[in-house]
């Protein structure tokens, strides 16, 4: 015997707790393997005179009830009048034990009465050398123990996740009441707090609070954009339809780790009268923590701090999507992979907002110094960005000139991994692009060289994301042409992709959908 248990030869009675995996297979099934060596092993401890007890997890006892229903509902009647014989009950009976299932549940044990009953029975039960078997009964329990089988704990989750949504249902209606100088000075109240708090914020942000605050105030400066009649028809004498904007509710927005998204969404969210729940990136977890703190605590009562709900894990992200009822858009801001599994995981309306593939294409007019000036800026400011360049795009009767390989050469100098198309990288001798769909986010770019303006523009219609994309020329007609034919959110003539902004658009946030599924604004400009 193993000397840590040494001590078990001198106890009277042995109780043996028995989880879910331990007597069930990978698929579910029962572990017949397992399960007999447990029957054996109870029977060597009931034949050496210990009194033994076994408790089996609740979700053993709820999976076979579910079992047992669907055999019932596929029986006839008459395989209904025979006897029913449980596999562990032959299990045991195989080795002459004979074993007794108690199901209880913790309420149970509040009662005294019950408790001596339930005593009676198991002394009564081990005098007769039978093996009581607990079971929790799950089908009317409540228990929500730490260490209880995860499958009873959805429902806890599933509520928790509710009750945020409609918490923010709850409080946008109540901000929608109010008037718009009453929703101006909340976001005012947010701007001040920010500075207001701005050492404690800096300890796990770095973004710029005062630029952030003065963007929060713009946008409180902008017109009301809640109640705006778009619309008005007189339908007959005295009847008029009128067609106005109104919030659209609650929303939810999966967004990446910038220090700087949480305050813009959700002043955005104040100002146009919606509630949110925030997801953000697992590395800013701390940083949106604070950032949510300040925001809501500036949140007057009448409206309530819940307005903005923030979502600290990913488990609970599958529970909101199922809540189609009460959230009524989905925004995520992230990779391909993540809005296909939002979009194929929820009934809920989903925008997404994934790539961020912005080209600059060099007309063959263009003036390099600029062209140099504007490359540089919309690929080394911050890559990262989803309106940085990916791809440059350079007319043919460019290639080998001075002006480019000087750009060429400064984009290197500056730590820009260069990879080409397939007559790039030929005529420059740098390695092949893995695709022209591929966004770096990273001092990389791809380079290719088109025929001419019309080539340049299938390209982009081809392989970009309809985001940003730029032209740059002293060529008046061609740069007309670019601008009206590149179907992109914003479309610009000798400027960086990088301009592309909200606050920058005089729009109070950096934050902007792209043209993917609106096309009722379009951003056409051109640098001086």
């Amino acid at each position: 015997m193993d000397p840590s248990r040494s001590f078990i030869k001198d106890v009277k009675r042995i109780i043996i707790k028995v989880g879910t995996a331990v007597v069930t297979r990978a698929d579910g099934r029962l572990a017949l393997g397992r399960l007999g060596a447990l029957c054996e092993q109870v029977k060597e401890l009931n034949s050496s005179g210990f009194e033994v007890i076994l408790v089996t997890s609740g979700a053993v006892g709820a999976g076979r009830q579910r079992l047992r229903f669907r055999k019932l509902v596929n029986s006839s009647f008459a395989d209904l009048q025979k006897p029913q014989v449980e596999l562990d009950g032959k299990a045991c009976a195989a080795l002459d034990v004979t074993s007794s299932q108690l199901l209880v549940t913790d309420s149970d044990f509040k009662d005294p009465n019950f408790r001596m009953q339930l005593c009676q029975t198991v002394k009564s039960l081990l005098a007769l050398k039978v093996i009581p078997v607990f079971n929790e009964n799950d089908a009317i329990s409540t228990r929500r123990a730490p260490y209880e089988d995860a499958s009873k704990w959805a429902l806890p989750k599933e509520v928790s996740a509710r009750c945020m949504a409609v918490s923010a249902r709850e409080c946008s209606r109540r901000l929608q009441s109010l008037s718009s100088e009453e929703r101006k000075k909340i976001l005012l109240d947010i701007a001040n707090a920010l500075e207001a708090n701005e050492k404690l914020i800096r300890i796990e942000n770095e973004a710029d609070i005062s630029f952030l605050a003065n963007s929060i105030r713009v946008l409180a400066d902008m017109e009301d954009p809640i109640c705006r009649v778009l619309k008005r028809t007189e339908l007959a004498d005295g009847l008029i339809l009128e067609k106005t904007s109104c919030p659209l509710g609650v929303l939810l927005i999966v967004f990446e780790s910038r220090p700087d998204a949480l305050v813009q969404i959700a002043s955005l969210a104040v100002r146009s009268g919606n509630g949110l729940l925030l997801k953000g990136g697992k590395e800013a977890m701390r940083s949106n923590a604070i950032l949510h703190k300040v925001i809501t605590g500036a949140i007057p009562d009448v409206v309530g701090e819940k307005l903005i709900g923030l979502v600290t894990s990913r488990d609970e992200i599958p529970d909101l999507l199922k809540l189609d009822d009460v959230i009524d858009l989905v925004i995520p801001r992230g990779s391909n992979k993540l809005v296909t599994q939002i979009k194929e995981s929820t009934k809920i309306p989903v925008l997404g907002h994934a790539d961020g593939i912005c080209h600059v294409y060099i007309d063959k007019s263009a003036d390099m110094q600029m062209a140099k000036c504007i490359v540089l800026d919309a690929k080394t400011d911050y890559p990262a960005a989803c309106n940085a360049m990916e791809t440059l795009l350079v007319h043919k009767d460019l290639l080998k000139t001075e002006g480019l390989n000087d750009l060429l050469t400064e984009l290197k100098s500056e730590g820009v991994a260069l990879y080409g198309g397939s007559i790039a990288s030929l005529e420059y001798g740098i390695p092949e692009a893995p695709s022209f769909h591929h966004e770096y986010n990273s001092m990389a770019c791809t380079i290719e060289v088109v025929d001419d303006i019309h080539s340049a523009i299938d390209h982009i219609h081809q392989y970009g994301s309809a985001h940003t994309d730029c032209i740059v020329t002293e060529d008046l007609a061609a740069a007309e042409i670019f601008l009206h034919q590149v179907d992109s959110a914003a479309v610009f003539h000798n400027a960086s992709t990088r301009f592309c902004d909200g606050a920058r658009f005089g729009l109070g946030a950096e934050l902007l959908l792209s043209s993917i599924l609106f096309h009722s604004v379009k951003c056409k400009c051109v640098g001086i």
